[in-house]
């Protein structure tokens, strides 16, 4: 792994590379890596990338060609070796050569100013210094590296054994796979850290699996833990996972030579593994020297932890000298250099009074449990979705359970489990239904998949959820007609179908309660307003199942008008950037149903607009604002966030899920959070206010 200090000769290896070497193979290997590894340490540790995608692209197809002329010469570190065919079904069991042990917790204040006592009292220091750091909440590893490579990932295990998992451990790009530890005459290194899911990476993963008609994963936590243990590599790549090394185990040094000045403090020993290319907490690291300091610093800390990119449900503070650790020693639980302060518990214990089944717009059954209501974490939860009948046996739940509530930032709240110990006897087996509880239609299981269906169409419950989505906020957003007025029009027969909206006789609202002149004419506007919605819009409302808004905004710009994908294949729907098979299939079949064709057809004599404008003016790649990126944050009040999205990508501009080294613009709104301070510590990107971003536009 190169320094900092060796950036501007690797541009220059870059250039040189992009052009095309006239050095010899090996040099040209050694020099591929080197830009590679160093490109990759820089976009996935410090999230300031130094090539662009396509350079980044370039080089390493140019690496893969080299390495497959030339197999002889390719290395286990080598960055193409990330990629591995698989894990056997069976998990191989592998010692830690260090115990990995649980931390002693605490839950206030006097508890660590106990601990403070123990430590000083047992070493007989009069003061000791501490450091600080996240206790992140994902899956524990060990890593191990030998003459700079990294030889073996495991999980956590017991804390004695753990299960080899190598090849899931190299999809982690944080991870490197060779550092040059012998620059400080380390032989060998065991390391632990964590495997975590960064929030906007498990919040759009989710609505992904939801748009796919899966279940969310519960938090991101679990989503980490279930992850390593995938039997394909090529799955865990795509789950986004980022790792953060906070401990060396265990190090050997070559012969024998005494251990390196980095290495007598905890706090030296991360910065060190950081300045080499390991993700280390150094950054939200805080070295203390008194117990006040430390409480002080929890404390705070508890208070913007949402701020962060990941969870985190405490802080870890560890005696800082290690020559004072191995002193203090530990018992067979626990180290007692350490302990963990755990933040304000986001659970809650309550009570499952019942459970509903409700028919979702693709006739989708889904029980949703009802709950004594109880607070966490600031939101008083009393309805929380459980999926399917599959989460109901898995978690063995039962009417009158005493249940455990969990409610991590903001996701979803879920119920980790049933208490049965609890149990008096009076409780019930929950019953899922043969039949839909709406229209009374036998319910039908699709092969493959974990939900019970309802397949008739008119099923009145489909009928309204289709139009309840259809004028969502994210689709055609028509104002003035939220939920509680489409039901109570479709009750009344005024919109029996989507296109239904577009044909509402405006006199017979006159007179209804709670809709006086004004709100019609509010209505109205709504309604023809949404006429001009884009097509990505239109066909993100229509509901075609598999069918997010990301996924929506592809199909939008592949075609000049809507009704083009009658002709198109399922193979060639595959061709489309993230499109798979089951989307591809369903995209299919919605265009292949005449009575969708019928109702496109409705629609585009009514007014809306089934052409793709951005396509047929040419705006995007001929946009002012092409090839520059854009993110919004915080609460617009100039702008809608949905529209100024549209008017970015009306001008060719392109819209990022995230802070990174490839963001241009970030527009903060107010209450902007932690994209804006990561956004202030790359440097790179511009930040503006909406109107800054209101001026760029004019320009």
């Amino acid at each position: 792994m190169y320094q900092p200090e060796d950036e501007q000769r690797l541009s220059l290896w870059a250039k040189e590379l992009l052009k095309s070497s006239n050095e010899d193979v090996q040099t040209q290997l050694d020099m591929l890596r080197s830009v590679i590894n160093y490109n990759d340490w820089k976009y996935y540790v410090q999230d300031n990338s130094v090539l662009a995608d396509v350079e980044y692209d370039t080089l390493f197809k140019q690496l893969k060609e080299l390495e497959n002329a030339h197999p002889d010469l390719i290395t286990a570190d080598s960055p193409t070796q990330r990629i591995a065919k698989g894990l056997s079904e069976q998990f191989t069991s592998v010692s830690h050569l260090v115990p990995m042990l649980s931390l002693e917790n605490s839950y206030n204040a006097e508890d660590l100013r106990e601990w403070d006592k123990r430590c000083r009292e047992t070493s007989k220091e009069s003061e000791i210094e501490y450091t600080v750091e996240p206790k992140y909440d994902g899956a524990g590893i060990s890593l191990y590296y030998e003459d700079d490579k990294l030889v073996r990932g495991a999980t956590r295990g017991d804390g004695i054994m753990g299960e080899d998992i190598t090849p899931n451990v190299k999809q982690i790009k944080s991870i490197p796979l060779s550092a040059a530890l012998s620059k400080q005459h380390i032989q060998s290194l065991e390391i632990r850290g964590e495997v975590i899911i960064p929030k906007d990476t498990f919040k759009n993963y989710n609505e992904q699996r939801i748009a796919e008609g899966l279940a969310p994963l519960a938090n991101p936590r679990n989503a980490a833990s279930g992850t390593l243990r995938m039997l394909d590599p090529r799955e865990v790549a795509k789950r986004g996972l980022s790792a953060i090394l906070y401990h060396v185990s265990y190090h050997t040094t070559e012969n024998n030579v005494a251990d390196p000045e980095v290495m007598q403090t905890h706090y030296g020993t991360l910065e060190w593994l950081y300045n080499i290319g390991f993700n280390s907490p150094v950054k939200n690291m805080k070295r203390c020297k008194t117990i006040d300091e430390v409480i002080d610093y929890v404390l705070d800390f508890e208070q913007h932890r949402d701020d962060l990119p990941f969870e985190i449900d405490g802080m870890v503070i560890k005696v800082n000298s290690l020559e004072l650790q191995d002193r203090l020693g530990q018992t067979t639980h626990h180290p007692r250099w350490a302990i963990a302060y755990k933040f304000k518990a986001r659970q809650a214990s309550s009570k499952l009074l019942r459970v509903e089944f409700q028919v979702g717009r693709t006739g989708s059954i889904t029980p949703v449990a009802k709950i004594e209501p109880v607070p966490i974490g600031g939101v008083t939860v009393g309805s929380i979705s459980l999926f399917n009948e599959e989460v109901i046996k898995e978690k063995d739940l039962k009417i009158g359970d005493t249940v455990l509530v969990e409610r991590a930032g903001d996701v979803i709240p879920y119920i980790v489990k049933s208490n049965p110990e609890l149990r008096n006897g009076t409780e019930e087996e929950i019953i899922f239904p043969t039949h839909c509880p709406v229209c009374k239609e036998e319910l039908f299981k699709p092969e493959g998949e974990a939900a019970w269906r309802c397949i008739n169409v008119s099923c009145e419950a489909q009928v309204v959820e289709r139009l309840i989505h259809f004028a969502s906020k994210d689709a055609m957003d028509i104002r003035s007609f939220g939920d509680s007025n489409i039901r109570r029009f479709h009750d009344m027969g005024i919109v029996k179908d989507i296109a239904g909206i577009y044909k509402i006789d405006y006199e017979q609202l006159n007179g209804l309660e709670k809709f006086g002149a004004k709100s019609v004419e509010n209505l109205k506007v709504a309604i023809e307003k949404s006429k001009q919605q884009p097509l990505n819009r239109l066909i993100f409302g229509l509901g075609i199942r598999y069918v997010g808004e990301t996924t929506a905004k592809t199909l939008a710009n592949a075609v000049n008008h809507l009704k083009d994908f009658q002709t198109w294949t399922v193979e060639q729907l595959c061709t489309l950037e993230d499109i798979g098979p089951k989307v591809a299939g369903s995209v299919y079949q919605f265009f292949q149903a005449h009575e969708n064709i019928h109702i496109l057809d409705e629609l585009e004599v009514l007014g809306l607009t089934l052409t793709n404008q951005h396509k047929k003016d040419g705006n995007q790649e001929n946009g002012a604002l092409s090839g520059k990126t854009f993110l919004f944050t915080g609460t617009l009040s100039r702008f809608k966030r949905s529209d100024a999205e549209a008017l970015v990508e009306e001008r060719g501009g392109k819209l990022l899920s995230g802070v990174s080294s490839k963001l241009n613009y970030l527009i903060v709104g107010a209450d902007a959070g932690s994209k804006l301070e990561k956004a202030k510590k790359l440097g790179t990107v511009k930040v503006l206010t909406e109107d800054e971003f209101g001026d760029l536009l004019e320009e």
